[in-house]
């Protein structure tokens, strides 16, 4: 009588995994509690923030109509009612909204467990001509309104730099009271936001843009998925939301893709290695953007060229930078691409062969996986404080984003991102006409190594967890055979990557790079969080 062997189920439970991470947080010297008196500032501020909120008396106002009676479509949050809020004692003064928006029916877009919501989106037909033909309504969580500068918690934000997020929990930049609270742009609650208003041509161009701090509402909580089988005919969104709002997404996010190709940028569907959890059982999944996030993506993209364009014109800012691609890196990926059995004509550019690459190709999968490599150096660039010349223009200064083939500024993710609390600041004082607060001066030439070394350490937790949980999933499959391809080779190895489990492995002798096939789990390391392969 034959005995089959039990496959153990791919995965780990968190009784085995959340252990293994606190330990990675130690090591890593992640902040993981805030200290009581920056909590305690945390929460006077969204409990202050809420009193006010109930207060509020709003004038009914019909967006429609009135944006159709002012002149100039990117003015109308600026002519919107004003609002008079009281003094205050522990949100930050200079950062109070007084403009009423919450006539504007916004609406988020995120992944369905998120609740640090940054941005909401609100999109408009204007009718074309002279007045334009789309306006670009994003409104960013103020963040300010919330955190003092020089104050307890805008110290341990300094500190954290980034959220980091890992498979059992996250580690925010905000105490939850605000980054899932008070500072959230949740549905049906009202919140101080940063709301952009920017105008577009027919063709998707940039004709002007703006941004004024007000109070919002949004309408409701979007998931990617909700949106997509709606935009696919499979499903119906609430009535709260704009019946026009998915065609207009597509048809914007469409010109501005278009306008990406035309400076010579590129948007890559990578698939990466995400997270997934089930009743405390972890697990890896390979996933890719749907068009509705690509599209979702240009609008944050748009709002952070145009944060950059308002930087320039106040001499005052800090952007993202992205070195171009060196001429040896290019090479050595059209050498992959030759190996993995990708066509890369010479004539045709690395942004044209992206694009009609498909993710769910292993061969494609691969060597976008490794085309992640090309950009390296990535980074911020703050100017006019100490040096107050006017910044130079060229890439050769290191101050384009090479990827995205424009200036480019971080706004649009206060909630987790530090940098983009002052970019936001910088922005709304150049659309009024004002100096850049000073306590925004004070910090510019801070933060870029502030952001480096937070980043880097987010990064470096984050690969060290997915590495970790790939090891532990594959304990206990020795011997069983996987479908993969060599994605990267060195001289004393060679990365595999597997097509499910969504997992990586490698096999200490070269291997000839794209060849795929059946690959062996020779044994597992959990000490060095590798899994050892071998071709059959």
């Amino acid at each position: 009588m034959s005995v089959q062997r039990k496959i153990p189920k791919l995965g780990v439970g968190a009784d085995e995994l959340i252990p293994l991470l606190d330990q990675v947080r130690a090591e890593t010297d992640i902040p993981t509690r805030f200290s009581k008196l920056a909590l305690q500032q945390a929460q006077n501020a969204a409990d202050e923030w809420n009193s006010i909120a109930e207060l509020l008396t709003h004038k009914p106002i019909d967006w429609a109509a009135h944006l159709a009676d002012v002149k100039r479509p990117v003015e109308a949050v600026r002519q919107l009612p004003t609002l008079q809020l009281p003094d205050v004692q522990y949100l930050h003064r200079d950062a109070l909204p007084v403009l009423d928006a919450t006539a504007l029916p916004f609406v988020t877009i995120d992944p369905e467990e998120s609740r640090d919501l940054d941005q909401a989106l609100l999109l408009t037909d204007v009718g074309g001509g002279s007045r334009g033909k789309y306006l670009v309504n994003y409104a960013i969580a103020s963040v300010s309104t919330f955190v003092h500068p020089g104050s307890q918690l805008d110290t341990e934000t300094w500190e954290r730099g980034t959220t980091i997020y890992l498979p059992d929990k996250n580690t925010p930049l905000h105490p939850p009271e605000l980054s899932h609270g008070a500072a959230s742009l949740l549905p049906n609650q009202v919140r101080p936001a940063c709301v952009w208003s920017i105008l577009l041509d027919e063709d998707g161009h940039a004709i002007s843009s703006r941004v004024d701090r007000a109070i919002v509402r949004s309408r409701e909580k979007l998931s990617y998925e909700q949106v997509d089988a709606a935009w696919r005919g499979q499903g119906t969104l609430p009535a709260t939301v704009p019946t026009d709002m998915v065609d207009l997404l597509e048809q914007i996010g469409k010109l501005r893709l278009a306008r990406e190709v035309a400076r010579g940028g590129v948007s890559a569907r990578i698939p990466e290695q995400i997270f997934e959890s089930d009743d405390d059982w972890y697990t890896v999944q390979y996933r890719s953007n749907r068009p509705i996030e690509e599209w979702n993506a240009q609008l944050s993209l748009l709002t952070g060229i145009r944060a950059a364009h308002h930087m320039r014109a106040m001499n005052t800012g800090i952007m993202r930078t992205l070195p171009p691609a060196r001429s040896e890196d290019i090479s050595r990926l059209r050498r992959v691409a030759q190996a993995l059995g990708v066509d890369w004509p010479l004539k045709e550019s690395y942004p044209d062969l992206v694009r009609k690459l498909d993710p769910a190709d292993p061969a494609h999968a691969a060597f976008l996986l490794e085309a992640t490599t090309l950009f390296r150096g990535a980074g911020y660039r703050s100017f006019g404080v100490k040096d107050t010349r006017p910044l130079p223009r060229s890439a050769a200064d290191g101050i384009i984003h090479a990827a995205i083939a424009a200036e480019y500024a971080h706004v649009t993710a206060p909630l987790r991102r530090l940098v983009d609390r002052y970019g936001e600041e910088i922005c709304i004082a150049h659309s009024a006409h004002r100096e850049t607060p000073q306590w925004v001066r004070d910090a510019l030439d801070d933060l870029p190594v502030a952001m480096a070394r937070t980043t880097g350490r987010a990064s470096q937790v984050a690969k060290r967890a997915l590495t970790l949980l790939e090891a532990l999933m594959m304990r206990g499959h020795e011997n069983r055979e996987y479908t993969g391809v060599v994605v990267d080779v060195n001289t004393k190895k060679s990365k595999v990557m597997l097509r499910s489990p969504a997992v990586t492995g490698v096999v200490y002798r070269r291997l000839k790079p794209g060849y795929e096939g059946s690959f062996r789990v020779e044994s597992v390391d959990l000490k060095a969080r590798e899994i050892l392969l071998e071709p059959v």
